[in-house]
This record gives structure tokens, sequence and C-alpha cells, in this order.
């Protein structure tokens, strides 16, 4: 959510915004309905006030006045009840205007429809020379990895089980990925995975994002990210500045109805309506700069991992088109699949200035005292199983093995899948 000062002094900056990320919103349509509340209130004030004044006054007259009086107030109450039923109305008007208000997008940003405008910032690694590479799926089948099969007959479409050296591999992600951001000063949490609709509409996913959540028949939601509980663990509350940076590695599962998808990934590891996902969550001082400097180090944190397990990556710039609401700037890292010849993302780094905040509530006082909205930021720091199907086919050895990427082979407790080893 934008500060409506802001919009409605910068008009223009909007409407480019919602040009820019392909959002479909009418600047002029909220600042209209905004000059009518004001209008409102003030009048709703006013009246409160005349009936106040005259409320005081009645105790003080004679028994003559007194009935002119309570006849002016009957008046005054009727006209007050119609106005502020009206202001009401018109209030919930600007609140789901405000809410569709999207946030204005770096000036690095670049432009684009979708995914396909995005741009490559840098690649890394080696991509291994595998001649005729097994996909991921096959693997999992030689190897006895995962079950997709009786996940089917247990929990539906994209059910899996994952089994054996995968399992153990995938909890295995999670604690070195844990590890490194621990020592980097981050916190440890699990976090709820069933959260409200206020937790959500805070985020940013709602209003907008229905489809893609699975909901409760008490009406909570199961999240797609621990970002979402984690970004309302300080909702409506005042921080020191001296806490500042807070940074949280944050564990849940993760549901995704995946809406608009079926035709994609349908099989396989890639895209699950369960997963594990640790996440990323940074609080820093109100500084675009600020903002920036942790939006690349959160980055980094990843890329440091990847190096380390030795799997080929490039970082894209989102372009505007590929950009939610709420994003200033994107970042995705994308893994290279040697079965699809092309490389699929598998983290997300992104920056809100105080967009999530705003609509948290999440404040802290400057060194002057002012009460600053915080900044934001958060990118998956490792989400299974999809990061197994990258690395089990990157990994995978010309007698049919697959190698255990070094940095896992103490979780693991062996060097390679399909061997005794």
């Amino acid at each position: 959510m934008l500060d409506i000062k802001f919009i409605r002094e910068n008009p223009d900056l909007v409407r480019s915004a919602a040009v820019k990320k392909h959002i479909n919103f009418n600047v002029d349509e909220l600042i209209d309905v905004d000059q009518k509340r004001l209008e409102k209130l003030s009048l709703v004030e006013t009246l409160r006030a005349e009936q106040n004044a005259v409320s005081d006054k009645i105790p003080t007259v004679s028994v003559e006045e007194k009935q002119l009086l309570i006849a002016q107030m009957s008046t005054l109450k009727e006209d007050l009840k119609k106005h502020e039923e009206e202001l009401r109305y018109i209030t919930e008007n600007w609140n789901t205007l405000m809410l569709q208000v999207p946030n204005i997008p770096d000036v690095s940003v670049p432009e684009g429809d979708d995914d396909t405008g995005n741009i490559e910032v840098r690649a890394w690694g080696e991509k291994p020379n595998i001649e005729n590479p097994k996909n991921h799926i096959e693997l999992c089948e030689i190897h006895d990895l995962a079950d997709f099969e009786r996940g089917a007959k247990v929990s539906g479409f994209r059910g899996y089980f994952l089994k054996n050296e995968a399992a153990l591999m995938s909890m295995a992600l999670w604690q070195l990925f844990n590890e490194r951001l621990v020592a980097k000063g981050f916190t440890p949490m699990i976090v709820p995975s069933l959260v409200n609709r206020e937790t959500l509409v805070g985020t940013g996913y709602l209003p907008g994002g229905e489809d893609d959540l699975y909901r409760t028949q008490d009406g909570n939601y199961f999240a797609g990210t621990a970002e979402v509980a984690t970004m309302s663990y300080y909702s409506d509350e005042i921080l020191d500045y001296k806490q500042l940076p807070i940074q949280i590695a944050a564990f849940s599962p993760a549901f995704r109805r995946e809406a608009g998808s079926h035709s994609k990934d349908t099989k396989g590891l890639i895209r699950m309506h369960e997963f594990m996902k640790l996440e990323q969550v940074v609080f820093c001082e109100a500084s675009h700069e600020t903002s920036v400097a942790h939006h690349e180090a959160i980055t980094q944190n990843v890329e440091e991992i990847l190096q380390d397990l030795k799997i080929p990556y490039h970082v894209v710039v989102n372009c505007g088109g590929d950009l939610g609401q709420g994003q200033v700037k994107k970042y995705d890292i994308e893994v290279w699949m040697p079965s699809q010849n092309t490389y699929r993302e598998t983290h997300s780094a992104s920056y809100f200035h105080d967009f999530q905040t705003r609509r948290l509530n999440i404040r802290y006082r400057d060194e002057q005292g002012k009460l600053q909205f915080v900044h934001s930021l958060n990118n998956t720091a490792v989400a299974t199983p999809r990061i197994i199907a990258c690395i089990l086919e990157n990994y995978q050895q010309a007698d049919g093995t697959v190698l255990v990427p070094e940095i896992l082979q103490k979780y693991v407790g062996k060097t390679h899948i399909g061997t005794s080893k």
C-alpha cells in the first residue's frame, strides 16, 4: 500500500507504474473517491461537533429552550446517521481501491510483458556435458527416490512421496542453508503455514491471489511461503531503531494450487501443491539505499551456496510485467536443467520498500524519534523438492548413478546414489 498523500501528489508516477507492471488500475478514480471521502469526513466531524455542542448546552437552559434543543438534537442525529453511513460506504470503496495500487518499480527494472522480458544479470558455473541426459523423473524412478503414483493416490494431482537419498538430501539442504544464514546473523524460526486473511492482505497476496490459495472451512488459508506469517510477526508494533535490520530464516510447509499451470510440469518435482521452504525475510530502516544493499546481500547468500553445491545458474532481473503488485524490484535465480536444456527458476529475491509494512502497520522510531514504516525484503533460501530435481539432473553420471554434491555428503552419508558407497 502506498501513502495516499504520495498518490495524490504523484498520480502520473502511479499511472506509469500500473502501465509498466501491466496492472489495470485507474488512479483518477481513487483520487476522486479520496476527495469525496475527505469532504464527507469533514461534514461528519462538523455534525458531530454540532451535536456535542447542543448536548452540552441542554443542561444549562430553561425548560422551553430545552425542548427546542432536544428537537434540534433529534434532527442532527438523523442527519449525522445518514452521512456516517455514506462515509462508511465511501471508505469501503476507498479501501478497496487503495489495496489495488501498484508499488512504484525501480528505474532499473526493464520493460517487458512477462518472464520472456527478464534480462540476465550474470551467470555462474559450467554446464555439465551429459550425452542424452535423463530427466529427474526417470532418475527418481530408477533409484527409488520418489513415488508419484502413490502420492497421487494419497493426495491427488501433483502428490508425491520423497524417499531414501532424496529425503535425506532435502533435510540436508534445509540444514545447510539454515546453518549458513544463522552464521550471517539470521534468526531461525519455524513459522505457521496456516494464516488468516488479514495476514495475506498485509503481505499483498490478497486481494488478487485467491485462486492460488487453499482455504479452510473456517476461513483461514494455507500460505504459499513462510514470508506470509513472518511478515505479520511484528504487525501493529513499533520497533526500536537499534533492532534493525531484523533478519529471519523462516521455515514452513508451503501450499500452492498452481492455478493456471495445469499444462506445465504436471509430473515430477518442479510444481508441487505441497513443498517445504526456507525463506529469508529482512526488516530494515526506511532507506532505498539500505533496501538495495540488503537485496543484493540476500541474493548473494543463495549464490554462495549454489556455488558450493557446484550447480550452474544465472540471475535475471525481472521485467515490469513479471513483477508483483508490491515489488519494487526482483531477481530470479534460475538453475540449469540438462534434460530441458534451459534454466528453471528456483529462487526469487524481492524488495518492497514500505508497501507491506504500511498494510501491516510495522513501524519504528528513527534516531530523531520520528515514526517511520520499516522496509521489507524476502528471498527464497531453499525450496524442496524443486532444488532436488536440479541436483539430480546436474549430478547424473554416465553409469546411471548420481553423485551426491560433496557439501551434502556428510548429511546424506554416501557419495553416490545407486551404489552402496
